[in-house]
């Protein structure tokens, strides 16, 4: 049976990533139903130890995972490596003597305790004293509410996490109140300017992403545009020397390289560094979320498909998150470039064949898994191993923007 694990961004006040939490389900089947909370974290922590590896989907960062009663009444955290894994208590969970008992020896072992979707109740105190980071749920809680509960707390060292962030402006928001950390996908929003053109710099990078993704472009023509960049050869010559192709001789030249990786690979590295020069001053995030849906769009089309096919899910998904990057209207950035009809389609008026392959990746990526199952179906993918090629795509991503 398939085990379904997908990871949630957790930023800091840059915007960069602190942690990811990680979001389970044990396959399709029960995305459409409960699942018992004891199951689900037990199966997640043995999925990602030992079938996945914690480093292969944190990429060395912290993992926020959610902890039932029992299972921290039995003191599993303390199975767990304590720089790694930020302790999560669900909100339904009774404090308990036994479970207050039970929290403070794991902090006191050293591990990070975080109270999920909090809301104030005077019997939470014991565990306000000893949590470390304490998370509010902006689409439970208003903005006033939570100020109120705030002025409740006693332990000036908690560290406030503000979930389901879904806006820059609820971003900002959260800001002047004094959270720390922010989880949501505010980041994948654009900060619309109004009024302005797409400036010429960023046209013609948008341009070259275009034209390079697309089925005819001649190889010959995607050498020189390399060779002409320092900068972009260099990057390109770390990459294919990097441990991820673990080759046992060093390759020295563009056109090894070229040779090495083939067009398709070629092509798909070209596009992230645009994208990462696009990307300036946004958050790591954006680039290593637009990699990931293209790598994924790619892999669940599968190896049979044509490679036109396999390049057109491709290009789909790298210019998903295009709007966020750019901070102009989806629609006005479809306008500029030469992408075929139905990609524009998906990703202006979210309709049309291809939609529903991005409407699949969106809901994986975001644990939502009672429309994953749904989605598999009618797509025709219910062969497929969804985890792994979730996987594969987030670790493509993570080696490739290592060295954008």
């Amino acid at each position: 049976m398939d085990t379904y694990v997908a990871r949630q961004p957790i930023f800091n006040l840059r915007k960069k990533i602190f942690a990811y939490e990680l979001l389970f389900r044990n396959g399709t089947a029960n995305a459409m139903g409960d699942i018992d909370g004891d199951s689900a974290t037990k199966t997640v922590l043995a999925n990602s130890f030992f079938s996945i590896g914690l480093d292969t989907i944190l990429g060395g960062r912290k993992g926020f995972v959610n902890f039932t009663s029992n299972l921290l009444i039995n003191k599993v955290p303390l199975l767990l490596p304590k720089k790694t894994i930020v302790v999560e208590i669900l909100e339904n969970v009774e404090p308990t003597a036994a479970l207050i008992d039970a929290c403070r020896q794991i902090a006191r072992k050293g591990y990070t305790l975080a109270l999920d979707d909090f809301v104030y109740n005077d019997t939470w105190r014991p565990l306000l004293e000893i949590a470390h980071i304490i998370k509010f749920d902006l689409r439970q809680s208003s903005f006033q509410q939570i100020e109120d509960y705030i002025s409740r707390l006693n332990n000036s060292n908690l560290r406030l996490l503000a979930e389901k962030v879904e806006t820059p402006a609820e971003f900002a928001s959260a800001k002047e109140m004094g959270f720390e950390f922010f989880q949501g996908y505010f980041f994948c929003k654009p900060e619309i300017v109004q009024g302005k053109e797409i400036p010429g710099t960023k046209l013609n990078l948008l341009q070259l992403m275009a034209k390079i993704n697309q089925p005819d472009f001649d190889f010959d023509q995607l050498e020189k545009i390399i060779e002409k960049d320092v900068s972009l050869s260099y990057k390109l010559l770390r990459y294919i020397n990097s441990a991820f192709f673990a080759k046992n001789h060093r390759i020295g030249s563009i056109k090894q390289a070229l040779v090495y990786m083939g067009q398709a690979e070629i092509r798909r590295f070209v596009s992230l560094i645009a994208m990462s020069n696009l990307a300036t001053g946004k958050p790591n995030e954006l680039v290593r979320a637009s990699c990931i849906r293209a790598k994924f769009c790619e892999l669940i089309v599968g190896p049979q498909a044509d490679p036109a096919d396999r390049a057109e899910h491709f290009t789909l998904g790298i210019f998903s998150l295009i709007d966020a990057i750019i901070g102009q209207p989806m629609e006005m950035i479809m306008e500029a470039l030469p992408l075929a009809d139905t990609i524009k389609q998906a990703l202006v008026d979210r309709s049309g064949p291809l939609f529903p392959y991005l409407m699949l990746v969106e809901a994986y990526e975001r644990g939502k898994w009672k429309m994953v199952g749904p989605l598999s179906v009618a797509l025709k993918l219910e062969g497929l191993n969804l985890p792994e090629l979730y996987l594969e795509a987030c670790k493509w991503a993570d080696s490739l923007t290592t060295f954008a």
